[in-house]
């Protein structure tokens, strides 16, 4: 990698290799999301006097709700066809394809399941206030592995911060992983500062709101730097993950300036 109208992008997705198995760059990025999740929330469980055992259920939840639903997110919303034809295609997820959108309805489900389990005196929006801190870092971990992978690439770019992704086809392009990346730890910030300066975490469904508005709408604007990720987008006024963001920044709003409740 180096500096030179631009990046040079030419990074191994491969950390290293064991024989046949490889551990990717991606698999590390993603698996430190869930690692600074749990020392997150175990800081906030232990400030709020909630039983910190109650971070490894979470975390397994939220997990499997993550994988699950981004998977199936992929599969249904991207190239569902491709998938009927070839349905033993769709637990391969090393072969790439998770998608944000479908995440996000994977890890409302876990959070509502484990919700009822483990903390029926409130709702699925106390927890979810919580959750959302961390999963705006994991959000930039993720972000930063599609750009080790030259994933999820930008449009073709002439800016003094364009890569170069070797890998791909030598043009200069937005790094929009990167955009993404830098948008979503600001948002971090910004929940994680609210969260212990004020009293919004006590406001039911704000926090939520707050994240679910911002990174969705961001998520709207940086897709016009995007390539598109998939044929059929050529052929309408917004891509896939435009459309998927819109209803997710309405129930932002929702919960953002509906009358507050007391958790």
């Amino acid at each position: 990698m180096e500096v030179a109208n631009g990046i040079i992008w030419d990074v191994n997705p491969v950390l290293f290799e064991i024989g046949r198995m490889s551990v990717r760059w991606y698999g590390l990025l993603f698996a430190m999301g869930f690692v600074f999740g749990i020392i997150i929330m175990t800081k906030m469980f232990k400030n709020e006097g909630v039983n910190k055992d109650w971070v490894d259920s979470l975390f397994l939840y939220v997990v499997i709700g993550t994988v699950i639903g981004a998977r199936l997110g992929h599969v249904i919303f991207y190239d569902l066809d491709y998938y009927l034809k070839n349905l033993d295609e769709v637990i391969k997820i090393w072969h790439g394809g998770l998608a944000s959108h479908g995440g996000f309805i994977g890890i409302a489900l876990a959070l509502w399941l484990w919700s009822r389990k483990y903390r029926k005196e409130s709702s699925i929006l106390w927890v979810g206030d919580r959750v959302i801190v961390p999963a705006a870092l994991s959000a930039m971990f993720i972000r930063l592995g599609n750009l080790v992978n030259s994933e999820i690439i930008g449009k073709p770019a002439e800016v003094p911060w364009a890569f170069t992704f070797v890998s791909t086809d030598n043009l200069p392009r937005h790094p929009s992983q990167l955009y993404e990346a830098i948008a979503y730890l600001s948002i971090f910030a910004l929940l994680l500062y609210l969260y212990w300066n004020t009293d919004i975490k006590d406001k039911r469904g704000r926090l939520s709101g707050l994240f679910l508005t911002l990174v969705f709408s961001f998520r709207f604007l940086v897709e016009f730097t995007k390539e598109n990720q998939v044929a059929f987008e050529a052929d309408i006024p917004l891509n896939m993950g435009q459309w998927l963001s819109i209803p997710v920044v309405l129930i932002g709003l929702f919960f953002l300036f509906r009358p507050l409740k007391k958790a």
